[in-house]
């Protein structure tokens, strides 16, 4: 089979198709053919030395593809399903391994690109929407990069029940396309804060939902309401550097949580129930996945450099 290996770590030209042996499914777990994988920042993380790994190593955890062989004890898929997930290893590959409990069948009516956009950024997006913070319907949120993966399908959550979302964005396109996500309003990263407080009268917003990080996280603070949250969950911009806690107080009693996916999809029946909530909204229409490039498997480099660049939108694929 034909699997995109990194060597050594470094620049794009790291990640390099190669022949390899198909992978073996252990107990407990499925062999996949991939359909598509997606791509997140967290291996932009590994390829470039940031998060280490066990070299050589084909990077990859979200895709969509059809069961090819059962590990042992398996019973709750067969062959010939139709599955996705964001927990499998070594998804820039034309096979890769999961453990069966970690993933789950695609409804009939969802198309597999569809399924393999929407794992990690849908369950991130769910989440984040319902337990990372709790806004109540009529509240008026922040969130950035609205026109990310992540921003795109949190707006819809978020806006599925009854909070008003106000995103920031760095161009009048992709303002554009957070607004027909169902963000009332999209603003520039440029006094975002000093904006919020005029939307809001002087109160600020309840909860800043932040992916950007080091660039963004001193005005997200600047832009709670008192007993706000800011939910930081991601460091595009590079991560937050230590502060003193006192400021929170200063802010009006705030609090900060740095969430991530594997502590909310903790049991079968969490991971079931925000996939089936996720899937309920795909077939009612009321959340869309938005596919902003594809890239063949062998050209994962670029692929990742289009999506470190910050130029696309919405979700990015390999396809073998």
């Amino acid at each position: 089979m034909q699997a995109i290996v990194m060597s050594e770590t470094g620049g794009p030209e790291v990640l390099r198709a190669t022949d390899a042996p198909p992978p073996a499914p252990a107990h407990g777990e499925v062999l996949v053919r991939t359909h598509a994988a997606g791509l997140n920042f967290i291996e932009i993380y590994q390829r470039s030395g940031g998060y280490p790994v066990s070299l050589p190593f084909t990077p990859g955890s979200e895709a969509a593809g059809v069961v090819e062989t059962l590990g042992e004890g398996v019973t709750n898929l067969t062959v010939g399903d139709r599955v996705c997930t964001a927990e499998a290893s070594g998804t820039y590959a034309e096979l890769f391994t999961v453990p069966a409990e970690r993933a789950v069948v695609v409804p009939d009516g969802v198309e597999l690109d569809t399924a393999a956009a929407l794992p990690l950024q849908g369950l991130t997006a769910h989440y984040l929407a319902t337990s990372a913070a709790h806004p109540k319907p009529g509240d008026t949120v922040l969130v950035h990069a609205g026109a990310g993966g992540v921003g795109l399908l949190l707006t819809q959550v978020l806006v599925a029940r009854g909070v008003r979302v106000v995103t920031t964005t760095s161009d009048d396109e992709k303002g554009e396309l957070s607004r027909a996500a169902g963000a009332e309003r999209s603003i520039r990263y440029e006094g975002f804060a000093d904006a919020l407080r005029e939307l809001t009268g002087g109160e600020g917003v309840p909860v800043v939902y932040d992916g950007v990080g080091r660039a963004t996280f001193d005005d997200s603070l600047a832009s709670l309401a008192v007993r706000g949250r800011l939910v930081l969950f991601g460091a595009a911009s590079g991560p937050v550097p230590p502060f003193d806690l006192q400021r929170l107080n200063a802010g009006g009693s705030l609090s900060v949580t740095r969430p991530s996916l594997g502590h909310f999809v903790r049991t079968p029946a969490e991971r079931s129930g925000r996939y089936r909530e996720l899937f309920t909204m795909l077939s009612s229409g009321s959340l869309t996945v938005r596919i902003g490039a594809r890239f063949p498997l062998a050209e994962a480099g670029a692929a990742q450099a289009a999506l470190a660049s910050r130029s696309t939108t919405g979700k990015v694929l390999l396809e073998p």
